[in-house]
């Protein structure tokens, strides 16, 4: 968190740790980070009014399918994409086409998802469009969303369609939160990913019966745990101390730094392969208006 205060003042020293020197990390705030601010500002708010509820719930679908700019401003180009202009056969031809000169999908995180449905479909984008269109068009899985109880409700709606498992579905989930079309409270529903897994193993000696209850007692304690640490400076994002799904990302970071800081702790350990490139890019930090947050 110091690191991304440093970076939105513009200091010219942003650590002295090597490690968060080398690698590439996220934010503590998961809507901080580059493709979320993307996410939100320019799929979700920009052009509101111009988009129904539905289109908008498929537009921010579609942008984290692939969870890169640079493909989804290609398709936006090429179609304009809501649930009226919806078409399996034009946006996999376009996709295609695309792929020729430059990666679809981003490789922020895995998709582990069944494929077996879809066996005989030949490329991974025409997979998930093909999903898209049975599971959220036809069966109308973008209404039961939008008329969902619950946080944890929406997730196991999500969690039943095929290349959707538990971390794309509780991904999934935050990014439809973020609209302002889905009104729950981020601490109502929390569900740790594979990464987060493995840290809470290397933080715990005991983590409660699941690992879930691991990141309710770290937000339940936060500040406790930082003053029995020696870390009293945490500086949130104003008016908003770090949610379920923001510690949820810390304890996945945690595994990732300690993978290189303490390689002995041998919990599916990884290399890290995603190095810290620097962007000239500066981020106007625009958050979903119902926070009221504001930098």
């Amino acid at each position: 968190m110091n690191i991304f205060w440093k970076k939105y003042r513009n200091a010219d020293k942003l650590t002295d740790d090597p490690i968060l020197q080398t690698y590439k990390f996220t934010n503590v705030y998961r809507a901080c980070d580059r493709v979320s601010q993307y996410l939100i500002r320019n799929v979700i708010y920009k052009d509101l009014l111009r988009y129904s509820p539905e289109d908008a719930l498929l537009r921010i679908l579609i942008f984290k399918v692939f969870n890169k700019i640079e493909t989804w401003e290609y398709l936006n180009r090429e179609n304009e994409i809501t649930t009226k202009t919806y078409n399996v056969q034009k946006l996999t031809e376009a996709l295609t086409k695309r792929q020729q000169t430059a990666p679809i999908f981003s490789n922020a995180y895995m998709m582990a998802g069944s494929h077996a449905e879809y066996k005989g479909i030949p490329s991974k984008h025409q997979v998930w469009l093909q999903m898209i269109d049975d599971r959220f068009m036809k069966n109308k899985g973008i209404q039961k969303v939008l008329t969902a109880k619950s946080m944890a409700e929406v997730y196991t709606q999500l969690r039943e369609y095929p290349l959707i498992g538990d971390f794309l579905a509780y991904q999934y989930t935050i990014d439809f939160n973020y609209s302002p079309y889905l009104n729950f409270d981020e601490d109502s529903f929390v569900k740790a990913g594979v990464g987060a897994v493995r840290g809470i193993k290397k933080c715990f000696a005991y983590y409660g019966n699941t690992y879930e209850e691991a990141i309710h007692y770290t937000q339940e304690h936060f500040h406790e745990l930082q003053e029995r640490y020696g870390f009293t400076a945490f500086n949130p994002l104003p008016g908003r101390e770090p949610k379920l799904i923001d510690l949820q990302n810390c304890f996945c970071e945690t595994d990732k730094y300690l993978r290189a800081r303490m390689p002995e702790l041998k919990v599916g350990n990884v290399r890290i392969k995603q190095l810290y490139k620097p962007s000239s890019d500066k981020i106007d930090y625009f958050f979903p208006v119902k926070w009221g947050v504001s930098l």
